[in-house]
């Protein structure tokens, strides 16, 4: 992949969770506080508990990091995977979200 193409679809990522942050403050209670700096999102909780999302350029990479820890993906098969264990970014991102909201949230791409 070229840095282009990197860029590209981890822009694209990165728009997806803040237009998600934005729908799941006007549907539900969760109250989520995104702030984006150049190629980092931090997402806080009422609970003051944040997920950090961030882009690693020279890598191809795109890091998160959660209260159940740090994770690594790079774009495989058409999708962003875990660099150890293959699960796909937005399933990790629904999962540690849900767990920090202390409510159903769900993620995804589109």
């Amino acid at each position: 992949m070229t840095d282009l193409e990197y860029l590209d679809r981890a822009e694209a990522l990165l728009r997806s969770v803040e237009a998600r942050c934005d729908v799941l403050n006007d549907e539900t209670d969760a109250d989520i506080d995104n702030q984006r700096v150049g190629g980092m999102i931090t997402l806080v909780f009422a609970n003051q508990s944040q997920i950090i999302i961030n882009l690693q350029k020279p890598l191809h990479e795109v890091w998160l990091a959660a209260r159940s820890g740090g994770y690594h993906y790079q774009w495989v098969d058409g999708a962003w995977r875990d660099t150890k264990s293959g699960e796909e970014f937005f399933e990790r991102l629904t999962q540690s979200a849900t767990e920090q909201a202390g409510m159903g949230l769900h993620f995804s791409a589109a």
